[in-house]
């Protein structure tokens, strides 16, 4: 499954934002300096997620976007959903009682992919903001670079470590 631009710069954009202090708006412009997105597709982005209820607007002066929420509140599911970025693994329609092959039946793989994409939900509703901004998400690449800097083995290859 390949989370498109639209999910991962939401992400990215609000976790910016949750960096910075909350008493004071946060512009547009200087997130998207910031995190390398274009300012209109900022704009687009940021129109959904204000609809969806995670930012709020503060206009005029000084003005710019603030969390609606705070941070440990705030989901990545969540920001992920707000700008109509689907979380599923299948080519199938959701709630559809038939499949999208040809013939309307499921695929042989289809339950395989159906989990997927929910515990690829699942995952990202138990992650907040909050969780990384401070670091506190660690991928398999951390851990395993962690531990070959400590001379613990092959950490990509379990078997191969302990052999």
């Amino acid at each position: 499954m390949k989370l498109s631009t639209k999910g991962r710069y939401a992400v990215m954009a609000l976790c910016d934002l949750a960096g910075h202090p909350e008493d004071r708006p946060i512009a547009l412009a200087d997130i998207a300096e910031r995190q390398e997105i274009s300012l209109s597709y900022l704009e687009q982005l940021f129109a959904k997620l204000r609809r969806g209820g995670l930012v709020r607007s503060v206009r005029g002066p000084g003005g710019g976007y603030l969390l609606a929420h705070a941070p440990n509140e705030t989901r990545i599911s969540d920001i992920i959903l707000a700008v109509d970025e689907p979380i599923r693994a299948t080519r199938c329609t959701p709630g559809q009682p038939f499949g999208c092959r040809g013939n309307q039946s499921r695929c042989q793989t289809h339950d395989l992919w159906e989990e997927l994409g929910n515990q690829i939900y699942l995952y990202l509703s138990s992650v907040t903001v909050a969780d990384v901004i401070s670091r506190r998400v660690l991928g398999t690449s951390g851990l395993g670079a962690k531990d070959q800097s400590r001379g613990g083995g092959d950490a990509a290859n379990p078997s191969r470590a302990a052999g």
